[in-house]
């Protein structure tokens, strides 16, 4: 059970668009920000498109659909969250911006609202030291793609209220998520493993070892994944892989996690993977969610 009733998600990138499905689509009333209403319009559209595929498939009814819909709203202007009992925040991987954010959101909000961060590097303390409120600001890190990945990594920072924190764990398992608790650590759990992993296999297609569809075949065949790390790599966007290594990199001195030249490449070539139709792989079609 859950008191938290209404639910603002900052920034309609695609984990943001994927976090307020998975709040709407858990029977809470969800608001959308983002200051791009192009952004905003894509976010929808894509949405559509993947419950379009869930009725096709048998998953949900239209009926069902329409409600959860209903459910979903957008805004451009950041004082439309004001009502909100949590405010995930999903923009772009960055100290300074989540911060400034969630300062804003301090003098909009009412007391009592949980601020979440879907950040995948960055220390939750950090964040929430801007916040104004850093005893009610938690980690919550979805899984890409979040519609679709139940996990979501759950971190408490220095002063982190332990009753927000279960407050916020209980309102996850509301949304029909599975929740995992994790230290204040670089990475958490997933992206300490991912990034150097990541950067790995990078090097691997740097030094022309296998082509990308031929690694990824062998992962999924010998490690059973159902998604290789290059199908992967493009799904994350190769500009937040270059964003998740310079932050990791920062505080870890970890030479796996450095960012390798090839990443920095294929950003200067605009070759981020699905969100731009050329990466590792070609896309065509309006993709967000990898179904």
């Amino acid at each position: 059970m859950t008191d938290i009733r209404r639910v603002g998600v900052a920034g309609a990138g695609t984990m943001g668009a994927g976090i307020a499905i998975v709040s709407a689509r858990g029977g809470f009333e969800t608001v959308l920000y983002d200051i791009d209403a192009g952004a905003l319009e894509s976010a929808l559209s894509q949405s559509r498109s993947f419950f379009a595929k869930s009725v096709e498939k048998g998953k949900l009814t239209q009926d069902h659909v329409d409600a959860i819909l209903g459910r979903l709203g957008t805004t451009t202007e950041l004082k439309n969250l004001g009502g909100s009992d949590i405010v995930i925040e999903a923009v772009y991987e960055d100290l300074a911006a989540k911060r400034e954010l969630f300062g804003r959101l301090d003098a909009i909000c009412p007391p009592e609202t949980i601020f979440a961060s879907n950040t995948s590097t960055l220390s939750i303390t950090e964040i929430a030291a801007g916040s104004g409120r850093d005893d009610r600001c938690i980690g919550m890190h979805f899984c890409l793609p979040a519609p679709l990945m139940k996990l979501v990594e759950m971190s408490a920072g220095l002063e982190t209220d332990e009753a927000v924190f279960a407050r916020a764990w209980s309102f996850c398992e509301a949304m029909g998520q599975t929740p995992v608790r994790t230290k204040d650590s670089p990475g958490f759990i997933l992206n300490c493993l991912l990034v150097p992993w990541h950067n790995d296999v990078i090097r691997l297609v740097e030094a022309g070892v296998a082509e990308p569809a031929d690694i990824d075949l062998a992962v999924k065949k010998a490690l059973g994944y159902p998604l290789g790390p290059c199908e992967l790599l493009d799904m994350i966007g190769m500009d937040t892989q270059m964003l998740l290594c310079e932050t990791f990199y920062g505080v870890t001195n970890d030479p796996r996690a450095a960012c390798p030249p090839l990443v920095r490449k294929m950003v200067a070539a605009g070759r981020l993977g699905r969100k731009s139709k050329r990466g590792f792989f070609n896309y065509e079609g309006p993709t967000m969610f990898g179904a």
